[in-house]
């Protein structure tokens, strides 16, 4: 089972996230790989950090004008690209295609566009999404 976990840049709720990847590695067990989208910020960070502590599979969509990390989905001449912001948006669209279900954290009040971005691709891939605040 393939989990796309983002979130919004603002949200902080350690706890939900870290509920949320127990739950989904009860249920699935290794079958699940959790995806992300590799931000040091807000749910990324925190999804990250409970995935390996929990002992999931773990990999980041990172966009291409990022360099490749141990956790990094693409292939090596996919990064160190010229930065663009439009590279966001294609790192987004690949996430929600790689994925089974989407899960997105996003904290009230904020807009999330990043996150409403790969919200969208995924509900025109027809995937399951559920979006937590």
């Amino acid at each position: 089972m393939r989990v796309g976990i983002i979130g919004s840049k603002q949200y902080e709720n350690k706890r939900k996230i870290k509920e949320t990847i127990f739950k989904l590695k009860n249920k699935f067990g290794d079958e699940l790989v959790i995806f992300s989208g590799g931000g040091p910020d807000g749910a990324d960070k925190y999804v990250k950090k409970y995935a390996l502590e929990l002992g999931c599979s773990y990999v980041e969509v990172n966009p291409s004008h990022t360099p490749k990390n141990l956790y990094s989905y693409m292939r090596e001449d996919w990064y160190g690209k010229k930065y663009s912001p439009k590279n966001f948006f294609v790192r987004n669209k690949i996430l929600a295609k790689s994925i089974d279900r989407l899960i997105a954290f996003v904290a009230e009040g904020d807009s999330a566009k990043g996150t409403a971005n790969t919200v969208n691709y995924a509900v025109e891939f027809d995937k399951k999404v559920i979006v937590i605040t």
